[in-house]
């Protein structure tokens, strides 16, 4: 098959396609026909060494080995199923729980084993990926590619918005808006938890796109006073943050929180160290929230809420699988709106 593998730390020249052995199924597997393959900021910070280069580069405590497939969102089609494996899911579309792990079920994320596609196990940058069949769940739409936007950035934006409990009602500041986690924050905040959003993103000419995914106000954090936009779009301090940008966004994020307000952080594009004033969070009251992925209950929850229609795919671009290079270095560029994805 081909497929293409990180082969170390470095630039988007790591990766390179290669024509491997189709994989065999474990007992307890199932081999997937990949159709569709997202982009997403984990398997480039793992290539760049983002999380470190050492044993402390990847999920698990040994780190990345080399060579490894990327890729963790994917969707497919089951060709072979494994010894333990009913026949019957031969020819069953699917999409795949990105991890696995020993956790019980609601702690699967914070898990000591907790263990990624695309990091600890080959994804699905290749035509075919082995993955346990108990994680492969029913596809929530009937397009692949469709389907293949929100394993791992709609599980990080649905724990996000579950995590600060938003409410209909309250207001929620998404950083971040038109990207993969962000414009999927927008739609969950706003139709499953009726939540008020505003949204935070660079070019405004995306504002009537954001708008239609569920924001009533969209705002730019170019502006020289994006602290008094967000105060005056909501009439006053938001009640919680979901944030994907890191330091950039930190100080504004925290000035405009109300007293009691709740700040969730699950991605630090725009820098990953900050200055704290610790005074900000024990006088204001504010709780904050680290968020990686999510449970098993909240990906079906997901799956559901996108197969009723209250869940939409946001797609930016398409690129054959060879194009990972340049798929990888769009994925980076400022102004787009939605996901990217790799089709074998």
């Amino acid at each position: 098959m081909k497929a293409v593998q990180v082969v170390g730390y470095g630039d988007e020249n790591q990766l390179q396609v290669v024509d491997i052995p189709v994989p065999e199924p474990k007992a307890n597997e199932v081999l997937v026909r990949v159709r569709a393959c997202a982009i997403n900021n984990t398997e480039i910070w793992m290539r760049e060494g983002a999380y470190g280069t050492d044993e402390e580069s990847g999920w698990r405590p040994e780190g990345v080995q080399f060579p490894r497939i990327p890729g963790s969102d994917i969707t497919g089609e089951i060709v072979s199923v494994g010894s333990a494996v009913e026949n019957s899911l031969v020819g069953k579309h699917v999409v795949l729980f990105p991890f696995t792990s020993s956790g019980a079920e609601g702690s699967e994320h914070i898990s000591e084993d907790m263990s990624f596609i695309g990091s600890e196990y080959d994804g699905g940058y290749a035509e075919y990926v082995v993955w346990p069949a108990e994680l492969c769940f029913d596809m929530p739409l009937e397009d692949f590619a469709e389907s293949a936007v929100f394993s791992v950035s709609g599980l990080t934006a649905w724990h996000m918005v579950n995590q600060i409990q938003a409410k209909p009602g309250e207001t929620v500041l998404v950083t971040g808006a038109n990207g993969g986690v962000g414009s999927l924050n927008i739609q969950i905040a706003a139709h499953v938890f009726g939540a008020k959003v505003i949204a935070v993103t660079g070019d405004l000419k995306d504002a009537g796109q954001l708008k239609k995914l569920g924001a009533s106000h969209v705002v730019s954090y170019k502006s020289d006073q994006l602290a008094e936009d967000i105060l005056q779009a909501n009439g006053g301090p938001v009640d919680s943050v979901l944030d994907v940008v890191g330091d950039a966004l930190f100080e504004t994020s925290l000035q405009v929180l109300k007293k009691g307000g709740k700040f969730c952080i699950s991605g630090s594009a725009g820098g990953q160290q900050t200055n704290l004033d610790f005074r900000t969070l024990y006088l204001k009251h504010i709780t904050m929230y680290g968020s990686v992925l999510g449970t098993r209950p909240e990906f079906k929850d997901m799956l559901q809420a996108i197969s009723d229609g209250k869940i939409r795919p946001v797609i930016d671009k398409r690129f054959p699988l060879e194009q990972a290079r340049e798929a990888q270095v769009y994925f980076k560029n400022r102004g787009k709106l939605g996901k990217i994805l790799l089709l074998p």
